[in-house]
């Protein structure tokens, strides 16, 4: 695909435009511009972090951006300045720094990434007819690309060595390569599938080794976190303490989404491929078999992954209750927030 082709066919879920005044409104900084207690608003604000025009922005405009929103924190703000440019400056610099280390995210790990850089993948793991080779080839690549992304998203307020995260990538490769491969041995000895059923099923295999993966991946790239906890906040940003109760909640909902988001991703290109390639013209011209497989990966990883990641907002609320006693003691607040990461 060209980069004009990628780049409209990644932006399919740009939301419609709606006029300024709603669509910008007063600006806040470190907040969302849409409401984040609605599946909606995070939606929208997800299609903004996950946009892929982020990964072309240049180093010069970064920390033009992040110039721009320090003199709004500082109230040295430059006049002409519009709601606009503030929340395009704050959209940016979310896309690309990490909010608890403030470096910037490697561009194949960033979520605005993951479309784009994780697509070759899905369709590999889609591809008819995989060998043993080959299912331990795209299911350690699938893997390894989670892995990077679990742990450059992850909830950073408390370090994590390097030596954790060599130990969680190897559980989650493993366990990944095993579940797929088990269940590619189950398949081919059950002698009362036909040629073509067995075919079929066999393109459904990735989606239980991977949803089971990527929650075998999320929780060993990040358990440290819920050895150390994470931080809580109050409702002015200060933090309160470490818990590890909020970790195991962030955990729960990170593993969520990484259930939900295969499901498209995996299951509604076999069904698609298998009524296209029934179509005589892919049984004419087979060579645009797999261009038209990319196609249909893209369109569906496009889908899935802001529908996933808006399940739950990134600085989710946590009642006090919910907590350690010592966490409840330490405030007044009865609503604190942590970061669950991405």
């Amino acid at each position: 695909l060209s980069k004009t082709a990628l780049l409209t066919a990644l932006c399919i879920w740009e939301a419609p435009a709606m006029p300024a005044s709603t669509e910008y409104p007063p600006f806040r900084l470190g907040e969302s511009r849409f409401d984040q207690g609605s599946f909606y608003g995070r939606l929208r604000h997800f299609l903004d972090v996950i946009d892929p025009r982020t990964l072309f922005v240049s180093e010069k405009r970064l920390n033009e951006c992040m110039n721009l929103l320090d003199q709004f924190k500082n109230g040295s703000l430059p006049p002409g300045v519009t709601n606009v440019q503030l929340w395009e400056a704050q959209k940016i610099k979310q896309a690309i720094i990490h909010p608890d280390t403030g470096e910037k995210i490697p561009m194949p790990f960033r979520m605005s990434g993951f479309v784009p850089f994780g697509t070759p993948v899905v369709v590999g793991l889609l591809l008819p007819n995989q060998t043993f080779a080959s299912t331990i080839f795209w299911q350690w690549l699938n893997q390894s690309h989670n892995a990077c992304v679990n742990y450059c998203n992850r909830n950073a307020t408390k370090p994590m060595p390097m030596s954790k995260f060599f130990q969680g990538y190897l559980g989650a490769v493993s366990s990944a390569v095993t579940i797929a491969v088990g269940l590619n041995l189950l398949i081919k000895r059950a002698e009362h599938f036909s040629p073509a059923t067995r075919i079929l099923v066999q393109r459904f295999i990735p989606f239980p080794a991977v949803a089971s993966a990527n929650v075998c991946n999320v929780l060993l790239m990040r358990h440290t976190e819920l050895s150390e906890g994470i931080s809580v906040l109050d409702d002015k940003g200060n933090v309160v303490g470490t818990s590890k109760l909020a970790a195991r909640h962030a955990l729960m909902e990170t593993s969520l989404t990484r259930v939900v988001l295969p499901m498209p991703v995996l299951l509604l290109p076999p069904l698609i491929m298998a009524m296209l390639e029934r179509l005589p013209l892919l049984q004419k011209h087979s060579h645009l078999g797999l261009p038209v497989h990319s196609m249909v990966c893209l369109c569906a990883f496009g889908l899935a992954l802001p529908v996933a990641i808006s399940l739950f907002p990134q600085n989710s609320q946590i009642h006090v209750s919910e907590l350690e006693p010592e966490i409840a003691a330490a405030t007044e607040c009865k609503i604190l927030t942590y970061n669950k990461g991405l």
